[in-house]
């Protein structure tokens, strides 16, 4: 048997040289950072449909996933104060309620008056 020498021929690059030469970012095998696929995939728009799709099929109340838990959540956010709003409707009732005592009291007076 008779014996052959094969060369082997071995390319080194400087450093500068080698990342100007090979890709080294994986993109081409397709493969996005996740934020990127997020933000492409899911945006306001996308979550506010889902949400309205969603909606009957929430939960009313509970800790987590739960209209409740959207609710609390986001007032906290933006600093809701539900009190206000309650004393709002409250204020706006007993004006109603005295009207309505007033123009009792009128009627009784006067049954004439309609």
């Amino acid at each position: 048997m008779t014996e052959k020498r094969i060369d082997l021929m071995k390319e080194v690059f400087s450093k500068a040289q080698y990342s100007k030469t090979i890709n080294t970012s994986f993109n081409e095998l397709g493969v996005t950072s996740i934020s990127e696929d997020l933000t492409s995939q899911f945006t306001i728009e996308n979550f506010f449909q889902l949400y309205n799709e969603l909606f009957y099929d929430i939960p009313p109340n509970g800790e987590i996933n739960s209209h409740e838990y959207l609710v609390v959540t986001s007032g906290e956010f933006i600093n809701f104060d539900e009190s206000n709003i309650e004393i709002e409707a409250l204020r706006a009732e007993i004006s109603q309620l005295r009207a309505d005592i007033l123009i009792y009291n009128r009627k009784s007076k006067n049954p004439n008056i309609r």
